[in-house]
């Protein structure tokens, strides 16, 4: 039994001495592994995760900048454009506030009745907003005058002279002045504010004008309606009504920071000579029908 037992012990003792031999030798090669291993691998992941990361900025990037350009596409409002018009808009703002103040007082005590008057308009690519103006005609005008108007207008190359020249009946007191200055559109930079219309731009049509367009006429509507625009600081009044859709095509053609500024700067010059013509023209019509009445006088006593 002693003779075995030492056999025993020794190959218990061999073998945990082979095992705690074997296990330096080979532990640390598979803790050298499992180390580079996790290593590696940590590198690996801090590689995907950079990886994925860098994608995903440029993913985000990628869709923001499609927003941007699906946003202009679908508003017509240039990222500058939008800025300009708003930036304008703060700059002269009390200017403005004392303008509209003094033009609804104009309204109020001229005609009794709202001091807004709103109406459906056709602007970029022909869709319908409702336009804001101070109201300067009677309440519940007929319309049929200026239908008719806008059908010769149309339909002969005759220059685009408003009703207004005429002494409509249907303006309120102070309006043709209003009219010719301008002041009634003021409330529409809420429809700039709001995105429907620009500071530069073609002049919203009414949606029955819309129906009776050309196809090629219909090419204005590329570009966001405005308060001023190319055509109103290159004639207006003078121009005939295909003159009038050439200079919007041009404008839409033509879209540039530059040139919204060339137009602004000339607008207020624009509106004086305008409101110069007006008056010229309201003393040639008064003269004339002093003449007029002076002539039925002079019949009456023959």
């Amino acid at each position: 039994m002693r003779t075995g037992y030492p056999v025993a012990s020794v190959g218990v003792f061999l073998n945990r001495e082979y095992k705690t031999r074997s296990l330096p030798g080979t532990a640390e090669p598979e803790r050298g592994r499992s180390a580079n291993g996790q290593k590696s691998g940590g590198q690996r992941k801090r590689g995907v995760s950079q990886q994925m990361i860098l994608q995903k900025q440029v993913v985000d990037s990628g869709v923001n900048g499609f927003a941007g350009v699906a946003s202009e596409q679908i508003t017509g409002l240039p990222l500058w454009k939008r800025v300009l018009d708003l930036a304008l808009i703060l700059a002269i703002l009390p200017g403005l506030l004392i303008l509209g103040v003094g033009t609804a007082l104009v309204v109020v005590c001229g005609s009794p009745g709202p001091i807004f008057f709103r109406q459906r308009r056709v602007g970029y690519k022909g869709r319908e907003f409702t336009c804001y103006k101070f109201r300067t005609m009677q309440v519940n005008a007929d319309t049929k005058a200026h239908q008719d108007h806008f059908r010769h207008l149309m339909g002969t190359e005759v220059p685009m002279t408003k009703l207004d020249a005429r002494r409509d009946p249907r303006l309120i007191p102070l309006g043709a002045i209003l009219r010719a200055c301008g002041l009634d559109e003021l409330p529409q930079l809420i429809n700039v504010v709001r995105g429907d219309m620009s500071l530069v731009g073609p002049r919203p049509c009414i949606p029955y004008e819309y129906e009776a367009y050309q196809p090629w006429q219909r090419r204005r509507f590329d570009a966001v309606p405005g308060l001023t625009g190319l055509w109103q600081v290159s004639g207006k009044n003078h121009t005939t009504f295909n003159e009038m859709i050439r200079f919007d095509i041009q404008y839409s053609e033509r879209l540039s920071l530059w040139l919204d500024l060339k137009i602004i700067m000339k607008t207020l010059p624009a509106i004086w000579q305008q409101c110069r013509e007006s008056r010229a023209l309201k003393r040639t019509q008064t003269a004339r029908a002093s003449v007029g009445v002076g002539k039925s006088v002079e019949s009456y006593n023959l």
